[in-house]
C-alpha cells in the first residue's frame, strides 16, 4: 500500500519495528520505532518521558515526510 500511495504522488512515512520488512515491501521513507508490542511508546517510562519519546518519533517522521529521497531511506536519527 505504501508504494501505491507514493506512486500517486503522496509522500508516505512507514514507521515500523522491523526495518527489513519495510525494505522488502519497498517503503521509501522508513522510521524505526521502539518494539513490536509498543511501536510508538514504552510503558516502562513515566508519562512525561513517554510523551517526549512519542513526540520525538513523530517529529522524526515529519522530518522524513518533508525530505526528498531517491529510493529507500531509513531515518535512524
Amino acid at each position: 500500500m505504501v508504494k501505491e500511495i507514493e506512486r500517486a504522488g503522496i509522500p508516505v512515512v512507514h514507521m515500523c519495528t522491523v526495518v527489513p520488512i519495510s525494505l522488502t515491501v519497498g517503503a521509501n521513507r522508513i522510521v524505526p520505532t521502539i518494539a513490536i508490542p509498543h511501536p510508538l511508546g514504552n510503558p516502562s517510562l513515566d508519562p512525561k518521558e513517554e510523551k517526549a519519546l512519542r513526540r520525538a518519533l513523530v517529529e522524526k517522521a515529519l522530518k522524513a515526510l518533508t525530505t526528498e529521497v531517491d529510493g529507500q531511506t531509513v531515518f535512524e536519527d
